[in-house]
């Protein structure tokens, strides 16, 4: 007997493509130098891929699920970006964040284009047997797709350094020899770098840190800090915030938030959330839900969890002066007016959360030299090039008179159009 994953399709995923075409059509409005024509080239995904493909589960029963990968662009170079294991993955959201990945790459000045993955599945209904087998079948699926030269695929929501050794090693059986290069990401005993699991909530809080100096906020104990979404990225936000003095009042996971307005233990609320499975309940806390979270008192408010948090019905009610944003896409368009309008200062995510996709690069340098960096230099050059990026949207911000996403996203998009227009179109 063969079962089919069923596929769930949500407003919110599927909205996530519709925001990433708004913001790039706000943006070239503002390019009166770069072409018709790649403007509208660069409007599409370069290619996209979607297979079926079968899974014995523990019980002998054989399982369909779905998979995607998207390539938005590889003007700039191979393409990169996660692959995320979620019961909600479309392929409508994979071209959103392929193409975010895009601009990212080119806003940080990387030389990479977008890309992204999925597979329709909730990881935790599977065996640690099972999981292998789906990402083993997925990996060897991709093979035509991905190599060290054209697609390096990264972890994301759902997927983890295992997922990604298991990534490598069945790419590597195929190829007959050992190609680490082929994901970052990846467990250091096998090419992985250090710094990678921390490298995005650590350049979400230099960001942060960038944006509060540029308006002579210079005391950390007096600027609170309040992140929606508490795993990899917000759990690791949370905890440089912290080292670096800021008050981390509020978080929240996906069973609830905790809010304390003298501030949180952070590495006490990562054990507890460890121990329970959630942050909620923590002592000397009070339990509030995610949508609270987003309107809490603070100074600093990081949505890290999910698309499409911070929308045209909540936005009047975010009390926070900055967005740094850790998720992708967490914010709508509307939204963005809004918060424009009450003069809250918002860094994009393109911009915020780009230090997982920098560190990943350093990884995959250091695989193709077979030549690694401690954790101080991984810390070093990923301050470097968040800190450059950070001035580079800042000047592209004051000389075109726009917000900081529309800077981040104009920026980006004319280096992506300058290659397109040097290297032409072939034929």
């Amino acid at each position: 007997m063969v079962a089919v994953m069923s596929r769930i399709k949500t407003e919110e995923q599927a909205d996530a493509y519709k925001t990433a075409l708004a913001q790039y059509d706000r943006a070239t409005q503002h390019l009166k130098d770069v072409s018709e024509d790649i403007i509208e080239y660069m409007r599409y995904p370069r290619r996209e891929f979607a297979v079926n493909f079968p899974v014995r589960r523990d019980n002998g029963m054989v399982e369909v699920f779905t998979g995607y990968r998207v390539h938005h662009n590889t003007v700039l170079g191979p393409s990169k970006g996660g692959i995320r294991y979620s019961p909600h993955v479309t392929l409508d959201e994979v071209r959103a964040l392929a193409m975010w990945m895009t601009w990212k790459c080119a806003l940080v000045n990387l030389p990479y284009g977008g890309a992204k993955g999925g597979v329709v599945v909730n990881p935790q209904e599977l065996s640690q047997g099972e999981l292998e087998r789906l990402t083993r079948r997925y990996a060897s699926e991709l093979i035509p797709l991905i190599n060290p030269q054209m697609d390096i695929p990264a972890p994301d929501m759902g997927t983890n350094s295992q997922v990604m050794a298991w990534i490598m090693d069945t790419y590597s059986m195929t190829m007959g020899y050992s190609v680490p290069a082929v994901v970052t990401g990846k467990p250091i005993p096998i090419g992985g770098s250090e710094g990678r699991t921390e490298a995005t909530g650590r350049g979400v809080i230099i960001c942060m840190m960038e944006a509060l100096k540029q308006h002579g906020e210079v005391d950390a104990d007096k600027i609170s800090v309040a992140i929606q979404g508490f795993g990899n990225v917000g759990s690791n936000a949370a905890r440089y915030a912290q080292e670096m003095g800021f008050k981390v009042v509020a978080v929240s996971d996906i069973t609830g938030g905790i809010y304390n307005p003298n501030g949180l233990d952070i590495p006490a609320v990562i054990e507890h959330a460890r121990a329970t499975g959630s942050v909620q309940n923590f002592p000397e806390a009070e339990n509030i839900t995610n949508s609270e979270l987003l309107t809490v008192e603070c100074d600093v408010l990081i949505p890290a969890a999910m698309e499409n948090q911070i929308t045209a019905a909540n936005a009047h009610e975010v009390r926070a002066r900055y967005v740094i944003e850790g998720a992708n896409g967490p914010t709508t368009p509307e939204a963005d007016d809004i918060l424009n309008d009450h003069g809250v200062f918002l860094v994009p995510d393109v911009l915020a959360n780009a230090g997982g996709v920098i560190v990943s690069y350093f990884e995959w340098v250091q695989d193709l030299q077979s030549f690694f960096w401690d954790q101080d230099e991984v810390y070093r050059q990923l301050r470097r090039i968040m800190v450059k990026a950070y001035d580079f949207t800042l000047a592209t911000a004051e000389k075109y008179k726009l917000d900081m996403r529309t800077a981040a996203q104009v920026g980006a998009i004319e280096r992506v159009a300058a290659a397109i227009k040097m290297r032409g179109f072939y034929p």
